[in-house]
């Protein structure tokens, strides 16, 4: 009878916590969307500084969800280039609570569909109170080239939107090469400054590809900016700027460019000062400048200026033996 009784107790005591920790998770919910919204106020002064300015897309950064200033850059963006299609898509969001799209969706009430690979993140989003205050569409899917199309009809997302944001730090040049079921005004794309302002290369196309498998330094993803601006010229986009972080590069869609200064990569190219590579173990060795390039100077990349995969360390000797 007494261990009945200690079992019982036990099980109401679990019960308990069970009850407590879900009290929790509740009022932890409400708090980060009270945050959220406090941090939307906070930013519409700085709105409406950067709906005043001419042109440099710097001066407008801010950030409120963002990683670094891109906030600023698209709330200047959509209100210089208005009226605008109020529908985004972006790629690689993890759990959404720091992205590109994010203050779009609360300070501006766009609708749209954010993608990852993580099926945590995505259960994270979905029983976020975001999922059901806005029109937001989250799906898990690990994307490529062949798979992307389908995502974006799937979904219901085609024809023109306002912005596209791509950051899923690998394939990146390829899927943006692909994608034709809808035609953004802003895309967004992440540019990897390792190679520099002067190369046009990008990884070579691999559907399974991830950045740590690809090499243990994290620095072997994506492509150059100068990649990208040759892919946007063939899809009818003009290179307007990177954020001053180095990370982000901004094109609009020629017919709506609306006067925004057109820039060539060595006016728009911002090296990043990002210090993330890691070692064989996963450590940090906290590489920068061309020590970044010289990591993985050995590696193998798509040239397009001469339509090959070479090593990168042929396209720029120099760099490779650089510390």
């Amino acid at each position: 009878m007494r261990r009945f009784e200690l079992m019982l107790s036990m099980f109401k005591r679990r019960s308990e916590i069970a009850n407590q920790l879900a009290f929790c998770q509740t009022e932890l919910a409400a708090l980060r969307a009270q945050i959220d919204t406090l941090k939307v106020l906070a930013a519409q002064p700085l709105i409406h500084r950067c709906q005043a300015l001419k042109a440099d897309l710097h001066d407008a950064e801010f950030k409120v969800f963002s990683q670094f200033g891109d906030d600023g850059i698209i709330q200047y963006l959509i209100h210089r280039l208005k009226p605008l299609p109020d529908t985004f898509v972006e790629f690689g969001v993890e759990n959404y609570r720091e992205s590109n799209t994010r203050f779009l969706l609360l300070n501006n009430n766009w609708r749209g569909l954010v993608l990852d690979s993580d099926k945590g993140c995505i259960n994270y989003i979905r029983h976020d109170e975001i999922s059901w205050r806005q029109a937001l569409t989250a799906r898990r899917a690990f994307i490529t080239r062949e798979n992307i199309n389908d995502l974006l009809r799937k979904t219901g997302f085609t024809n023109e939107i306002g912005l596209l944001s791509i950051d899923i730090d690998g394939n990146d040049y390829w899927v943006w090469e692909r994608i034709e079921v809808v035609n953004p005004v802003v895309v967004i794309l992440e540019y990897n400054s390792v190679f520099g302002p002067h190369l046009a290369v990008t990884i070579p196309y691999d559907p399974k590809f991830a950045r740590h498998r690809a090499h243990y330094s994290g620095q072997f993803w994506g492509a150059s900016l100068q990649a990208l601006k040759l892919l946007a010229d063939r899809k009818g986009y003009s290179l307007i700027g990177c954020n001053s972080a180095g990370n982000n590069a901004y094109f609009v869609r020629d017919d709506k460019i609306d006067g925004l200064p057109v820039l060539s990569v060595q006016q728009a190219f911002v090296e990043s000062r990002f210090r993330d590579s890691r070692d064989e173990k996963g450590q940090f060795t906290y590489l920068s400048g061309a020590e970044r390039f010289s990591a993985i100077s050995q590696l193998e990349v798509y040239d397009l200026r001469q339509d090959k995969i070479i090593p990168l360390n042929s396209l720029c000797p120099s760099r490779a033996h650089q510390q």
